[in-house]
């Protein structure tokens, strides 16, 4: 056989593989591929990333190799200020669907790359669109505020976006006179209402890993390491937030652990975050907060289905892609620009 039909016969195969990959994707939720082991994927990726004019956009919630791969690293509102700046052709988002989304309404004519589409988000999902329209229809006078984590079908729902970074800022943006529904983070709700000073319906959802924090390990880390500071993220129960010594999004907790004189923290948020501390302070210690079970850090399942191979496939197949309809785009986006406006009349 000569070479020329060994190269096409291997071509063929790659391509059938392919195809298969593809008819599953839908299930799956990422393209179910072979990665050479002997690979270096950080080299691969570089090159794939030049290739096609790619940006990799990375939460503080993904596992590490990927934050150090990353083009920027960021929590939801630097993550969103990024989508709707960039140049690049290619948005490939280390992160969660929603998120995924955010940068699709915010960047239409670009192509949006997730590595696994099953990355979704316990917050978003407990607010279905459908019924947050019926409950929304009970206060017809209210200005909806939701919470970024959120579907794109529930922003077209929403008034104005706001992420834990612009919360306060978003709210205070709000004639007194105006009622307000949050939706639909109860805790941060909460935190906002003592925060604010504002009463708002709040919609009853919430994030299964700021969740299932236990007081009780909390008080007895406290109690082991009594000059750790506890910082926490408002999305964590009131009980626990009682407790904390600095509350604030997953990027002013790390400024406060940057700035700050103390050498231990207690991190009541998703452990992702660590990493990223421990670089910028490598001299103090990060104690992740512990979960009413067995773990002892708290990570969120679907953040950590993204890894550094699905990653790499996504970027060289261009799959999995997010698309949005035009109509969810078109009503969907006024609600992150306006979070955009405020947040850059207030400096953020």
């Amino acid at each position: 056989m000569s070479h020329v039909s060994n190269i096409n016969q291997l071509k063929h195969q790659i391509m059938s593989t392919l195809s298969v990959a593809e008819k599953h994707l839908d299930k799956l939720g990422y393209l179910d591929l072979e990665v050479d082991p002997t690979l270096d994927l950080f080299e691969e990726i570089e090159k794939l990333k030049k290739e096609k004019n790619a940006i990799i956009l990375a939460h503080y919630y993904q596992e590490a190799d990927i934050q150090d791969i990353a083009d920027y690293i960021g929590d939801s509102l630097g993550l969103s200020q990024k989508a709707a700046d960039t140049d690049a052709d290619i948005i490939v988002f280390a992160g969660v669907h929603f998120m995924a989304e955010t940068a699709k309404m915010l960047s239409p004519k670009k192509k949006v790359l997730l590595p696994d589409l099953k990355a979704g988000c316990s917050l978003a999902d407990s607010c279905p669109p459908p019924l947050f329209r019926k409950f929304k229809e009970k206060y017809p006078e209210h200005v909806v505020v939701s919470y970024i984590n959120c579907t794109a079908e529930l922003k077209t729902l929403t008034d104005v976006c706001c992420t834990s970074t612009n919360a306060v800022h978003i709210i205070n943006s709000i004639p007194e006179d105006k009622e307000i529904i949050f939706a639909p983070d109860i805790n941060l709700g909460r935190y906002l209402q003592k925060t604010t000073g504002r009463e708002m319906v709040l919609w009853n959802g919430s994030c299964m890993v700021h969740e299932i924090f236990s007081a009780e390990k909390i008080t007895k880390l406290m109690m082991r390491h009594p000059e750790a500071k506890l910082i926490a993220h408002p999305e964590c129960e009131a009980h626990i937030l009682e407790k904390a010594d600095f509350i604030a999004s997953t990027t002013g907790l790390l400024n406060y652990t940057k700035k700050s004189d103390a050498t231990e923290f207690i991190v009541a948020t998703e452990a992702g975050i660590i990493h990223q501390m421990q670089k910028a302070s490598p001299d103090k210690t990060f104690i992740p907060a512990p979960p009413n079970n067995t773990c002892a850090c708290n990570e969120c399942p679907h953040m950590r289905r993204n890894t550094l191979e699905k990653l790499y496939l996504c970027m060289k197949y261009e799959l999995p892609e997010i698309t949005l309809p035009d109509w969810v785009i078109k009503e969907g986006v006024a609600s992150i620009d306006r979070m955009l406006e405020v947040s850059k009349k207030a400096g953020l």
